[in-house]
């Protein structure tokens, strides 16, 4: 069951908000295999002085547009899969929002069903 953090600067619209939110949703459920609905997603958003990234790191070029984007999971752990949930959240980013590809990094951290409680404070 995965979990979404997505950071970025101030200053940016609710539609713009939301429509990384869906993809970011939309790549959980299509190429992590996720059930649909299990959409809890953060967005978070920053002074500049709060977000704070190397601009030029690994030979990339991020602007102000940077988005930082975790997600928690206990599904889609396969080398191929991480790599397909990738490429498809930087491709629509881009053909959605024009999301520069050297300003989206993605960070996976996978977790076993014991490390989530849903609710009631019980194990999953």
């Amino acid at each position: 069951m995965p979990f979404a953090r997505i950071d970025l600067i101030q200053g940016k619209s609710s539609e713009y908000r939301s429509a990384v939110a869906d993809i970011v949703y939309r790549g959980i459920v299509d190429i992590l295999k996720a059930p649909d609905g299990d959409r809890f997603v953060v967005v978070g958003e920053h002074t500049p002085d709060n977000l704070i990234y190397d601009p030029t790191f690994l030979g990339f070029s991020r602007s102000p547009d940077f988005i930082l984007i975790q997600v928690t999971s206990t599904v889609g752990n396969e080398k191929i899969t991480k790599f397909a949930f990738y490429r498809f959240v930087a491709d629509e980013l881009k053909a959605k929002l024009s999301v520069h590809p050297d300003d989206i990094m993605i960070n996976m951290v996978f977790v076993d069903k014991e490390d989530w409680s849903f609710g009631d404070g019980q194990p999953w």
